[in-house]
């Protein structure tokens, strides 16, 4: 017999400056080897998290689902939207874009590369990348980023950035 009062124990993983929700929630299952429905099923807002993970933000997020999310990842709900565009910008879900050279720099996501109107990194003033250079495999869903490389030629994240252009 399974004890309802028993709370699972999970690993806390903090977000990175800038990171998207997408590529936090990936990895923050993959600490706690979840299954993608796992984070949704432990909040109690069902399906919503795999959703979110690939940037399909249509019904927004509500306060309430970030309030339960937030007490299963152990975040506050500010840090949460934080990790979301805000209402007004347009997201744009696929191609999923990259700067090498941020990768390399903070190896995370960062939600503004997939803002409509970004099309290259403010920091290295590089043209974002939506393929890899070296095979031209589309990049997965930051979620599903295990490794810091491409998930058919292993060229590194970071490698990328000598095959960037200047924006």
């Amino acid at each position: 017999m399974v004890d309802a009062g028993i709370q699972p124990w999970l690993f806390e993983v903090e977000p990175l400056e800038g990171e998207s929700l997408s590529h936090y929630l990936g990895r923050f299952r993959r600490q706690n080897h979840l299954m993608p429905g796992g984070l949704g099923t432990m909040a109690s807002i069902g399906a919503v998290v795999a959703r979110w993970e690939k940037f399909h933000l249509n019904p927004y997020p509500t306060q309430a689902q970030f309030e339960a999310l937030g007490k299963v990842l152990g975040l506050s709900t500010e840090r949460l939207w934080g990790m979301l565009p805000s209402q007004g910008e347009g997201m744009q879900c696929a191609p999923i874009r990259l700067c090498g050279a941020c990768y390399g720099e903070d190896p995370c996501h960062r939600i503004e590369w997939q803002y409509k109107s970004v099309w290259k990194c403010d920091r290295h003033n590089l043209k974002l990348l939506t393929k890899c250079p070296n095979c031209e495999a589309k990049f997965k869903v930051p979620a599903l980023w295990e490794c810091n490389y491409c998930s058919r030629c292993q060229l590194s994240f970071s490698q990328m950035k000598e095959f960037q252009r200047i924006g």
